[in-house]
């Protein structure tokens, strides 16, 4: 097992370029495929690019809170204290690979941008206070957890269908979490994976005399010190007194909390603003006083920066797959061979190509959704398993999609080649637990 992990690990050192490198690779590869196998031309795929471009800036956005306000909620105080104590109990490095990734793992299943967030922080605590612990593998394994998001509670594509009023209501009606997420099949799987994924993370950690890449604690240093700081010291004048009042925290958290209880009081549905919303006002409350929450919030932006850049690019690419039917080419090839118990594994398989080209579950579902959706149904397949099964396929992609990567880079101060090596080979193994589930459960 070493010698795979070192292979792809030098296989990346060489060959994979920057994330945003990729993010321009993939729409020109897209706009090649179009002309070859569509036969469109130019300059419509250029038309639809630009188009497309900022198609989905609300949902950048969305992405964005999500994550610099989940940061500011997974290093709160209260959170702090409670990853300390973790840390403290974790001597030994396999250990603190296994609990980086049951971290991770288990924050992405409660929210992906949670779990994004707290994994990362995790991991590099426990790299700063236990000696011997391989640095690029345990940020790895913190990101490896994220693939639970697709089984949890913040799964897009089931609570998007979960939903009344949602966009493909007319074509597969409303399909409950009991038939998707909650089954007794997805259940089982998500054990699985949170049982095995965290032995195989350890099992991938160097051997004692083994080479090992301990965290530069001088550029943790630098990095802390550099970050932006507000001034949060007591003081006599008033305007001190508003930033680091309590009062104020409190009196508008309380109104948050009213809010959400009339919100589904009246019906509400959970979705990405109300999370959104949510994260906001919970971490509000957890810092305190105003003037702490601005201060870990401008620490949040940091993880950000590459969301913001990249997210429009994979947007033109999505815009490209839709306006040229490359993604019904795609999907249409995969029916053609499946049968009804086998379409749901054909939905994984596919699922996990377009997300290369399209790293959002919300918005893949937008453009594979329909098609998968009307296959199911002529076929006689389940459309709630068709349905997961693209969700899963997504989960499984992203183990090895440099754009949801981007905030655990951020934190650690690693490369991308640094731990594709190690996510390709958890890739593997989470690739052999989904195909296995929905094939059974097919």
């Amino acid at each position: 097992m070493q010698k795979i992990t070192a292979f792809f690990t030098e296989l990346m050192r060489r060959y994979l370029p920057d994330p945003f490198v990729f993010a321009i690779g993939l729409t020109l590869l897209t706009m090649v495929l179009a002309v070859l196998v569509q036969g469109q031309a130019v300059t419509a795929l250029a038309a639809s690019w630009g188009k497309g471009f900022w198609a989905l800036l609300a949902f950048t956005t969305q992405m964005a809170v999500i994550l610099a306000m989940g940061y500011v909620l997974a290093t709160a105080p209260l959170t702090e204290r409670f990853l300390d104590r973790v840390v403290a109990k974790v001597h030994d490095p396999r250990m603190a690979v296994i609990v980086a990734t049951l971290v991770g793992g288990i924050g992405s299943y409660l929210n992906w941008g949670f779990g994004l967030v707290i994994g990362g922080i995790v991991a590099r605590k426990l790299a700063m206070s236990i000696k011997g612990v391989h640095y690029p593998l345990i940020i790895a394994s913190a990101y490896s957890g994220f693939t639970l998001y697709g089984l949890g509670l913040s799964a897009s594509i089931p609570v998007l269908i979960s939903t009344k009023g949602h966009p493909l209501e007319a074509q597969m009606g409303v399909i409950p979490l009991s038939e998707t997420i909650f089954s007794p099949t997805m259940l089982i799987t998500s054990l699985v994976v949170i049982v095995t994924l965290p032995l195989l993370n350890a099992w991938l950690h160097p051997k004692p005399g083994q080479p090992v890449t301990e965290i530069d604690l001088a550029l943790q240093a630098e990095s802390k010190a550099a970050a932006p700081v507000v001034d949060v010291e007591d003081g006599n004048t008033f305007a001190s007194r508003l930033n680091n009042s309590r009062l104020l925290s409190y009196l508008i958290g309380a109104i948050a909390v009213a809010y959400v209880v009339l919100y589904f009081r009246g019906g509400g549905s959970m979705d990405l603003n109300l999370i959104n919303f949510i994260i906001l006002f919970l971490g509000i409350i957890l810092l305190g006083t105003p003037i702490r929450y601005v201060e870990k919030l401008n620490e949040g932006i940091r993880t950000i920066g590459g969301i913001i850049l990249q997210y429009p690019f994979y947007a033109g690419i999505m815009a490209v797959m839709a306006s040229s039917g490359l993604v019904n080419t795609l999907s249409a090839y995969f029916v053609k061979i499946a049968t009804p118990a086998t379409l749901p594994f054909w939905g994984l398989i596919s699922s996990f190509v377009i997300n290369f080209f399209a790293p959002s579950g919300g918005g893949h579902w937008v453009i594979q959704g329909p098609f998968m959706i009307e296959a199911a149904k002529t076929i006689g397949a389940s459309v709630g398993h068709t349905a997961t099964a693209v969700m899963l396929g997504n989960a499984w992609n992203d183990l090895v999609q440099p754009f949801w990567i981007l905030p655990a880079l951020a934190l650690s101060k690693l490369k991308l080649k640094d731990i594709m090596g190690y996510t390709v080979i958890m890739m593997v193994w989470i690739g052999i637990v989904y195909t296995v589930a929905i094939l059974a459960w097919g």
